[in-house]
């Protein structure tokens, strides 16, 4: 007696361990999105969200922002919070839609209120520029906050940065580099370099030559552009006059 082939590609999936599922997954990139598109078409919402970021990059497949847009909305039909962010973010840039901020701000908004961190990020760079919704630079540094209480370093570079020109909250250059060092330490190269200017204002150049070295190493190339002349000047002034421990 033979058995009844499976209802789906999830049942399927369920009958392999770990090793055959790692192989399955680990495989190039085009077979790759081939089983993704195959169980996000079974209906999982998780793997719709999946490959529909394989179609905005173009990994394993002919990149295709119209389509992913497509998936994101599938996903988001069940709920899906980063669905609805992607969605958001769809709409904030024109990837397969007219740009459209205030509908982006909506999308946001959803998935924010349901904790999102990426989504209150996201949601605070619209209020702190004005783009679909009202400026307002109290709910920009709160949406920040909300997600850098959560661990995400980009927004804890922005809560550095709002509290170091008092936008939204009052101006505090100790708490604003107390942000930008778990920034740094978070990995991220834009709170790396913000925490070395602050390290450069207490006269520690020495600790701050560590961190533009990284913010440089894995920074886009107008952070190395900034960057490089700094480094020049305390490797020479490092060189000339040793600076000592810091305190």
């Amino acid at each position: 007696m033979t058995c009844p082939p499976p209802a789906s590609v999830l049942s399927l999936l369920t009958t392999l361990d770990a090793r055959r599922l790692r192989s399955l997954f680990t495989q190039n990139t085009d077979r790759t999105a081939q089983w993704v598109r195959a169980i996000a078409a079974d209906g999982l919402p998780q793997a719709q969200v999946c490959y529909g970021r394989m179609l905005l990059e173009g990994t394993g497949v002919t990149r295709d922002a119209r389509a992913a847009l497509v998936w994101f909305r599938l996903a988001a039909g069940h709920g899906h919070i980063d669905a609805i962010n992607m969605i958001g973010r769809c709409l904030d840039n024109g990837w397969g839609t007219p740009e459209d901020p205030s509908a982006a701000a909506a999308q946001y908004a959803r998935a924010a209120s349901a904790g999102h961190a990426w989504a209150q990020y996201n949601l605070g760079h619209l209020c702190l520029d004005g783009r679909g919704v009202q400026r307002d630079f109290r709910k920009a540094y709160e949406h920040y906050r909300s997600a850098a209480n959560q661990g995400h370093e980009r927004a804890m570079n922005l809560v550095g940065r709002c509290t170091e020109e008092g936008w939204g909250t009052a101006r505090d250059l100790s708490a604003a580099a107390d942000w930008y060092r778990r920034s740094a330490q978070a990995g991220y190269f834009r709170g790396q370099f913000n925490w070395a200017t602050m390290l450069l204002k207490y006269g520690r150049s020495r600790d701050a030559l560590i961190w533009l070295e990284r913010a440089a190493a894995s920074g886009t190339a107008s952070v190395r552009q900034a960057v490089t002349p700094v480094l020049k000047m305390l490797a020479a002034h490092r060189q000339d006059r040793p600076v000592p421990a810091p305190p």
